[in-house]
C-alpha cells in the first residue's frame, strides 16, 4: 500500500472539536471527517489520492487499531474519493453513496468536463486538468438506505443536496444542528488559489468549476438553510459554530444567485 505524499505540516491540519463526535482533516484543499457515536465510527469522504497514508495516521491518532464501521461519500469526484482504494485495502469496510453517484464508482461512467475559468480564479482555470474519473468500486460501494438513515451512525440523517453532482449529499444531526455539507457550499472560495491558501472562513457556493446543475444547486443552498445548523462541516474550508451560522446561510441562500452561480469567465486569481 501506497503511505502517502510528503506534505507541508501547513498543508495538513487536524481539525479537532468541531461538534460532539465530529473531527476532521484538511488535506491540501480538502476535508474529510470522522464521524463517532462512542461505539463506532464512520469516515466522511476519501480526500485525494495518495493522502492514505495521513488519513489512517489521523485516524489511529484518535480511534486506535479501531477501524471504521463504514465509510460514506458525500460523492464521488477525485478530491472525495482519491484515497479510497487504499484505504479499502487495509479497512475493508463497506463504501455508501446515494445511487445517482453509482455509475461514477462503479467504473461506468465519467463526470461531465469542467467548466474551466467559473467563477473566475486559478483553480478553475486548472480545473480541465482535473481527473473525472470514474473509479471501479465494484460491489464494494452499496446505495444509502432509502429511510436517510446513516449506516452504523444512529442520530444522523443523509439528506439528498444534488446540483454540485446529482448524487450529491449532506449529512445532518438534528439534535444539535449539525450539518456535514460536502461540496453543496463551501467556507472559502474554492475557484480562488489565494483563499484556500488564507483559509478565512466565510460562506459560498459549491466549487464552480464542477457544479452541473446551478438550479438544484440552489435549492439544495435553500433547503439546506432551512435546517437552521449551528454547525457546518464543508468539504473545502474551515468549519463554523455559532449562533450566526444560520443568518449566514440564509443570506446565502436568498443572495445565491448573485454571489454563488457565475455569470462571467473571471480573472484568474
Amino acid at each position: 500500500m501506497t503511505d502517502g505524499i510528503t506534505l507541508a505540516d501547513q498543508d495538513v491540519v487536524s481539525l479537532d472539536k468541531i461538534a460532539d463526535g465530529l473531527i476532521g482533516l484538511r488535506i491540501l484543499l480538502v476535508n474529510v471527517y470522522a464521524v463517532s457515536n462512542g461505539s463506532d465510527w464512520i469516515l466522511v469522504d476519501a480526500g485525494l489520492y495518495l493522502s492514505a497514508g495521513r488519513i489512517r495516521r489521523w485516524a489511529q491518532a484518535h480511534f486506535g487499531d479501531r477501524k471504521p464501521a463504514a465509510i460514506v461519500l458525500t460523492h464521488g469526484h477525485f478530491d472525495h474519493v482519491g484515497a479510497l482504494k487504499d484505504l479499502l485495502d487495509e479497512w475493508d469496510v463497506p463504501v455508501f453513496a446515494h445511487e445517482p453517484e453509482m455509475p461514477y464508482l462503479q467504473g461506468r461512467l465519467s463526470y461531465p468536463a469542467p467548466r474551466a475559468a467559473a467563477g473566475g480564479g486559478l483553480m478553475s482555470v486548472l480545473a480541465p486538468f482535473y481527473p473525472r474519473g470514474p473509479i471501479d468500486l465494484g460491489n464494494r460501494v452499496q446505495t444509502l438506505p432509502a429511510d436517510g438513515a446513516v449506516p452504523a451512525l444512529s442520530g444522523w440523517g443523509w439528506v439528498h443536496t444534488p446540483g454540485h453532482t446529482a448524487g450529491h449529499i449532506s449529512l445532518f444531526r438534528d439534535s444539535d444542528q449539525t450539518l456535514v455539507v460536502g461540496d453543496a457550499f463551501c467556507t472559502t472560495k474554492q475557484e480562488s488559489a489565494l483563499a484556500i491558501a488564507t483559509q478565512k472562513a466565510e460562506l459560498h457556493g459549491p466549487p464552480a468549476y464542477y457544479t452541473s446543475d446551478w438550479d438544484a444547486a440552489k435549492r439544495s443552498v435553500e433547503l439546506l438553510a432551512n435546517l437552521r445548523p449551528r454547525v457546518v462541516a464543508p468539504g473545502h474550508g474551515l468549519p463554523m459554530a455559532g449562533v450566526d451560522v444560520a443568518d449566514a446561510l440564509q443570506t446565502l441562500a436568498r443572495d445565491f444567485d448573485q454571489v454563488a452561480r457565475p455569470h462571467s469567465e473571471d480573472r484568474a486569481a
